[in-house]
């Protein structure tokens, strides 16, 4: 019988074990904990549909030290990407041991200053599997300005991320560069839609955003930052994950949605936005507006201008 009730315990016990990772809440920050690589079929069925997920934000953008109106868009889209290459498989399937699965993020932002334009877009690609990959492949981030361009990339190598910078302005480029393996600024917003309870937390080393890199003029380079995952004060519904650079006097706040998929509803953040007597702290804020899911790359005719419409382009 001793036999019979021990042999039923070490059966029984991996099962405890595994619904552990569903059942024990974490109170400091709000998200029940779970392996950070668990792809479950609530997150295929959310993310393997062949679809993405876009997502229109109003944006009052901190410049020259005014605030100035524009949007910013999020697209989320998996996609099958190459270690080796750094480029979007054509055909995965002829690529085995090179695939590896991503969530890309397209982040967009166009606003006007005085008569001339901004455009800007940041491309993160962030593997699903994080435990099995822990670091974002690949992030490049190009701004359009009427002054003129600019263009950076960041390429994961085995020692950390090989930086190519290229630029209108003589200061910033054309140069490339290495810095260690930490944590992106950029790949925040994608390790939130993927496994937010992941998000560093306390005193870590991060490399600011690349778009917040051009806007401010800075060289990019690792800084220290205090990271904390909170319950928004506002809402049980919500976290916010909150960054601040004591040496960059930059803070940036993320606020999204507690449950799967984890929508970002806003960031908000605050910087020197100008330069010499004119220098404000004025917030940038980029604040949810209309969401669409679709297969953007097919819709591509006179008639999907529809789709801009609903997302309040």
């Amino acid at each position: 019988m001793k036999v019979f009730k021990r042999m039923t315990l070490l059966w029984i016990a991996p099962f405890v074990i595994a619904m552990a990772f569903f059942i024990i809440p974490d109170g400091s920050e709000g998200l029940n904990k779970r392996p950070a690589n668990l792809v479950s079929r609530e997150f295929g069925n959310y993310w393997y549909t062949g679809k993405a997920e876009i997502t229109s934000y109003k944006l009052e953008q901190a410049r020259y030290g005014e605030l100035y109106s524009g949007y910013a868009v999020l697209v989320f889209v998996t996609e099958d990407f190459s270690k080796r290459k750094h480029v979007k498989l054509d055909n995965p399937g002829n690529a085995i041991g090179d695939a590896v699965k991503v969530l890309k993020l397209n982040k967009i932002k166009k606003f006007d200053t005085g008569i001339y334009s901004y455009s800007m877009m940041d491309s993160v690609f962030t593997p699903v599997y994080i435990d099995e990959y822990p670091n974002t492949i690949k992030v490049s981030s190009s701004s359009q300005e009427w002054c003129g361009s600019t263009y950076k990339q960041l390429n994961l190598t085995d020692k950390g991320y090989k930086v190519s910078c290229f630029s209108y302005f003589e200061a910033e480029g054309n140069r490339e560069f290495e810095l260690g393996k930490e944590i992106l600024e950029d790949e925040i917003w994608t390790r939130i839609r993927l496994a937010p309870q992941s998000l560093p937390v306390g005193k870590v080393k991060m490399i600011p955003g690349t778009m917040l890199s051009r806007l401010a003029h800075s060289e990019l380079k690792v800084e220290t930052a205090e990271a904390a995952l909170k319950v928004n004060k506002d809402s049980q519904s919500l976290m916010d994950y909150e960054i601040q650079y004591p040496e960059l006097e930059r803070s940036l706040v993320i606020t999204f949605k507690k449950s799967f998929p984890h929508e970002i509803e806003s960031w908000e953040e605050t910087y020197p936005s100008c330069f010499g007597d004119n220098m404000s702290m004025l917030p940038t804020r980029d604040v949810k507006n209309k969401s669409v899911i679709t297969d953007y790359w097919n819709k591509n005719q006179p008639e999907d201008v529809v789709y801009r419409e609903e997302l309040g382009l």
